[in-house]
């Protein structure tokens, strides 16, 4: 019988497989490059936008008091008016600034034909953000006093208001030439009373000019907040006459005065 040699079997297809797995594999590598490349890009673009985000100056009047999280609100009912004759003429606004937390500021602005500002006079019902201090009050009014830079401060006496005895500051070195500002914090209801004046030539008619502006201030819409309503109906019976300040506001006596009292002896 004769036989026959066996001869391997060498498949037509398998010399086509090879090329096409390596061209699978650079299809993947350079789909992982474009990929990485694109992600990158996209990292720069980010990181160039928050650093010119930055760049941008901020206006003092979109966050008062140099505190983030604060908005104007636009729709939102004034809650409180003063008026005093001497601004009539200047050119007023009124601000309403709220916070997540439930924080409000009623801010009032008086200036003059120069825009340049005449007096304010703000209304700060804090919510749970609340964790300021009367000695950052102080430097926030008198950042405002002097736009320019934050200046330091020296006391200018006490005046009396309807709302109890006010300390005033002034800037150092403004030898009595200068705006005055106060700030009156209240336990209850918790609320803060600032502002400063600039009117007048003399210290004495910018003390009363304060005076007046806190006499002169109204509440126009408690809300749902009794204690606010009765600490104004309170306040309102112990209200002074503007045109003649009370002998408190205006005494030159070692407490109200303007200077440093002058002590007898050493200590």
């Amino acid at each position: 019988m004769q036989s026959f040699e066996a001869v391997p079997a060498t498949p037509h297809y398998s010399g086509r497989i090879q090329p096409a797995l390596s061209h699978f594999a650079d299809e993947i590598c350079g789909t992982l490059a474009r990929l990485v490349a694109y992600l990158c890009t996209l990292a720069l673009l980010f990181v160039l936008g928050v650093h010119l985000w930055d760049q941008v100056p901020q206006d003092p009047l979109a966050e008062p008091a140099g505190r983030s999280g604060w908005s104007v609100a636009g729709r939102t009912t004034p809650a409180f008016a003063t008026s005093q004759i001497d601004l009539s003429y200047k050119t007023r606004t009124y601000q309403i600034f709220r916070h997540p937390d439930e924080g409000r500021k009623d801010l009032m602005r008086w200036e003059s034909e120069t825009d340049q500002a005449v007096a304010e006079l703000e209304i700060y019902r804090p919510g749970s953000e609340f964790n300021g201090t009367l000695v950052q009050a102080v430097a926030e009014v008198a950042s405002r006093m002097s736009p320019s830079g934050l200046p330091a401060v020296e006391t200018a006496g006490v005046i009396d208001s309807k709302f109890g005895a006010v300390t005033l500051f002034g800037l150092t070195g403004a030898d009595g030439r200068g705006c005055l500002g106060f700030v009156k914090p209240i336990d209850q209801p918790q609320l803060r009373i600032s502002g400063f004046s600039c009117q007048g030539e003399a210290m004495p008619v910018r003390r009363a000019a304060i005076g007046c502006m806190l006499n002169r201030l109204t509440l126009l819409a408690a809300g749902n907040d009794a204690r606010l309503a009765e600490l104004f109906a309170r306040a309102e019976l112990k209200r002074g006459d503007c045109q003649a300040p009370s002998q408190p506001a205006l005494s030159a006596d070692w407490v109200t005065g303007t200077g440093n009292p002058a002590l007898r002896g050493a200590f």
